[in-house]
């Protein structure tokens, strides 16, 4: 049992090395693909649930937020697979490093404010300044909405670090609890067995969720910038 709750978080290192850059591409070598005619069905499967995500996504994006579509399934089909591998044991997720999920989030929200300032400069300008702000509220709002803007990658990068680390800590606490009580007593380690399953159901939920309204909100704020 490890008494560092956190221990399961720190990086790994291979000979000295950390090892989060081949594990972070390690996701890519299971999104299958097929060079055939005619797919499988788990091939089908993907596309269609991309298709069905983009759907919802690019629905009210006009051409120029439309070109945005590859870069959101990419990074949504990334997000799934880091999640969901990370709930395996012995493992390692990289959303739960603040770092990771800023380097994420940080450039593609970067990349809307440039696209708006680009080609809607006045309209992104206008964000930061309400229609009918009181000339003495000027200069208090303008910082209050700068604020908020810049503010928004490190919204993003915390919201997924913060849920996926409770969840791995949560699992982390009930499943050392089973092992202590597996020698006290059988019928409470059966239910707490089945409480730390219901558990992984929901964080697989979880690692769904998550990764769609990370995507979804990045493509809210290229909507914003289009």
């Amino acid at each position: 049992m490890n008494e560092n709750l956190f221990t399961s978080f720190s990086t790994p290192m291979i000979l000295g090395q950390p090892a989060t850059i081949p594990i972070i591409m390690f996701p890519t070598l299971l999104i299958p693909t097929s060079k055939r005619l005619i797919s499988n069905q788990l091939v089908t499967i993907q596309q269609n649930l991309i298709k069905l995500t983009l759907k919802q996504m690019m629905t009210s994006h006009n051409a120029k937020g439309q070109s945005w579509s590859l870069m959101l399934t990419s990074l949504i089909t990334f997000i799934t697979m880091t999640n969901l591998l990370g709930l395996l044991p012995h493992s390692f997720t990289p959303t739960t490093q603040l770092s990771t999920n800023l380097a994420m989030a940080i450039p593609l929200w970067a990349g809307t404010i440039i696209t708006g300032l680009r080609f809607k400069t006045k309209k992104s300008l206008a964000h930061i300044l309400p229609q009918g702000t009181p000339t003495p509220l000027i200069p208090m709002l303008v910082v209050i909405e700068t604020i908020s803007l810049l503010i928004q990658p490190m919204a993003l990068a915390v919201r997924l670090t913060a849920n996926i680390t409770a969840g791995h800590l949560l699992m982390h606490l009930i499943g050392n609890t089973m092992l202590t009580l597996s020698t006290v007593s059988l019928s409470t380690t059966l239910l707490t067995s089945a409480l730390l399953m219901l558990l992984t159901i929901l964080e697989i939920a979880v690692a769904l969720i998550q990764a769609y309204v990370f995507t979804l909100l990045v493509s809210l704020y290229l909507h914003n910038n289009t």
